[in-house]
């Protein structure tokens, strides 16, 4: 058998829509010390070879291309257009005029739609100067070919809203779900890392609760499980990493895997 390339995993951000501190907040999640506990909006950058991509391109994305020194950035795989997963959009700007060329963004035809409606000034006609030169490539729920990688969608659902999940070589991204079909689920098995989200404790209408999450995790049964998109409602890091089963972590902004 072939041997895969390895991903070079970093979590830029792992945080909710509001981020960790939320603002005017004052609860001990917001107040903590522990920098496991400030969360920038959810998204990571995966390396593979002489290549590197994000999924999703937040809000935070200008602080997250800085923090983490990226010279080089090929391309963006998103999974829906909601603010906090599309938010970055315009700064992709700064590669442009680093490499001179187009960046390419890879989204199914309804977050494609929104985010050129967000970003109608990026993709209109007349050529204004210092606007981002986008590439959109429409993905579609089959699999495709990214960099030597085969990308394999998962289709979740977000309350009612479809949303993408990716399975790349052993590694499985699912960000805002509270539902999974089992045989989209089906498409994780056998993941070495699973990264999903769990929001909080208390039952939420569109993302899967910690004690969700757990369960998906246990059913996937990956070597390790990492959950993302956790809100400052979840508790400190270090208490609820505490209460997790063997295999199962609290990703943090800047933890770095390879897969």
């Amino acid at each position: 058998m072939k041997n895969k390339t390895p991903l070079d995993v970093t979590f830029l951000g792992t945080g909710t829509s509001s981020g960790i501190p939320m603002i005017a907040c004052d609860c001990a999640v917001c107040r903590s010390t522990d920098k496991r506990d400030q969360r920038l909006r959810v998204s990571v950058l995966i390396k593979s070879g002489d290549h590197a991509f994000t999924i999703d391109i937040g809000p935070d994305f200008r602080e997250q291309m800085l923090r983490e020194k990226v010279k080089k950035l090929d391309a963006t795989l998103i999974t829906h257009a909601h603010k906090d997963h599309v938010g970055g959009l315009d700064e992709v700007r700064a590669f442009n005029f680093k490499s001179g060329a187009v960046f390419p963004v890879y989204a199914e035809a309804v977050a494609a739609d929104q985010i050129m409606t967000q970003y109608d000034y990026i993709f209109k006609e007349v050529d204004y100067p210092g606007i981002p030169k986008i590439q959109m490539n429409m993905i579609h729920e089959q699999p495709f070919a990214l960099f030597g990688l085969n990308i394999i969608p998962i289709r979740v659902m977000h309350y009612q809203l479809p949303v993408l999940g990716f399975r790349i070589n052993d590694f499985t991204y699912i960000t805002d779900a509270n539902y999974i079909a089992p045989e989209e689920l089906a498409k994780a098995s056998g993941s070495k890392v699973l990264v999903i989200n769990a929001l909080r404790k208390e039952k939420h209408i569109s993302h899967f609760t910690l004690d969700e999450a757990i369960a998906i995790a246990t059913e996937v049964g990956a070597e390790k499980t990492y959950f993302i998109h956790m809100s400052h409602q979840l508790g400190k890091h270090e208490e609820i990493a505490q209460t997790l089963p063997p295999g199962i972590f609290l990703a943090y902004d800047g933890l770095q895997i390879t897969v």
